[in-house]
């Protein structure tokens, strides 16, 4: 089944959005079909605020019907606990709030983002999605996060290049109590490094510690803004350290810059660049600065 023949069947739907890649390119499909869709976009203090302005853009840019809900899972104790079943309750209170909305409505399906890359066992919150009988057309037609941000590339999608970007509460340890103030310290440590020209990265909370991990194309840039980087996150924490084990990828787009081979993991941007000719060596995602082209988030 492809995603037009599963909105011919389903004309009207509500859709979990969160303004990533996935959820994007899902209403961007659903649209093109034809179907009603109403997109949701929940805000709490596991989300960024440049998540909600990547979701506003995007909503605004293709015409379509959104709302902003509000919700904070740290009020369920089993979340703000933060064992290893967090992400399940979240995910539970979360689409229980879209739902209810959703109803309200007028719509009785309910749509997220999940791909066919997505591994159930890495992720306890499609558990949760299951229980509560939602559906993922991205998962359901086969289709992988590589594919989805070709095909939204093709559809002219600013999200087509956008890193995975999970929620701000997988930045701590398991079994270290959430707070807001915890995930708002983390917003701002990853705001800086933004700033500073970093992308696909994560910054990671260890006994008020804070742990880099940036991708290997970027280890250079993070010791060139050493100073900048402690500046910005020292006051905040009581060291800094950067993970020798580089992150990988998440945007998993190889090719060989001379050959057009696979090659090394790099950024979509940077990709886009060398398949169309404008670099022609592997100096690609150095410094923060990709090449021109679609800009993501970071």
């Amino acid at each position: 089944m492809t995603l037009r023949e599963f909105f011919h069947v389903h004309t009207e739907a509500a859709l979990g959005f969160s303004g990533g890649v996935d959820s994007a390119y899902l209403l961007y499909a659903a649209l093109e079909a034809g179907a009603r869709v109403k997109a949701y976009y929940v805000q709490s203090p596991f989300q960024p605020q440049f998540e909600r302005e990547d979701a506003e853009r995007l909503a605004t840019e293709l015409g379509a019907d959104w709302q902003i809900l509000y919700a904070d899972p740290l009020q369920d104790p089993q979340v703000a606990r933060n064992l290893p079943d967090r992400c399940y309750h979240c995910k539970r209170m979360i689409f229980g709030l879209i739902e209810q909305a959703a109803r309200q409505d007028g719509f009785s399906l309910l749509l997220d983002g999940t791909n066919a890359s997505d591994e159930e066992g890495d992720r306890p919150g499609i558990r949760a999605l299951r229980e509560l009988s939602v559906r993922s057309p991205l998962r359901e037609c086969g289709l992988t996060k590589e594919e989805i941000r070709r095909l939204s590339r093709q559809a002219g999608l600013f999200t087509w290049d956008k890193p995975a970007y999970a929620c701000l509460a997988t930045r701590i340890p398991a079994g270290t109590a959430l707070t807001e103030a915890l995930l708002q310290k983390t917003e701002r440590a990853e705001a800086a490094l933004a700033g500073l020209g970093f992308r696909d990265f994560r910054v990671r909370y260890l006994d008020g510690r804070a742990k880099l991990q940036v991708t290997a194309a970027q280890m250079g840039l993070a010791l060139e803004k050493r100073r900048e980087l402690l500046q910005a996150l020292q006051p905040e924490y009581t060291e800094v350290l950067l993970d020798l084990e580089e992150r990988a990828c998440t945007i998993k787009k190889q090719i060989n810059f001379r050959s057009g081979a696979a090659g090394p993991d790099v950024c979509g941007r940077c990709a886009a660049a060398a398949e169309a000719g404008a670099l022609s060596g592997p100096g690609l995602c150095q410094g923060g600065s990709p090449p021109a082209g679609p800009a993501g988030s970071p």
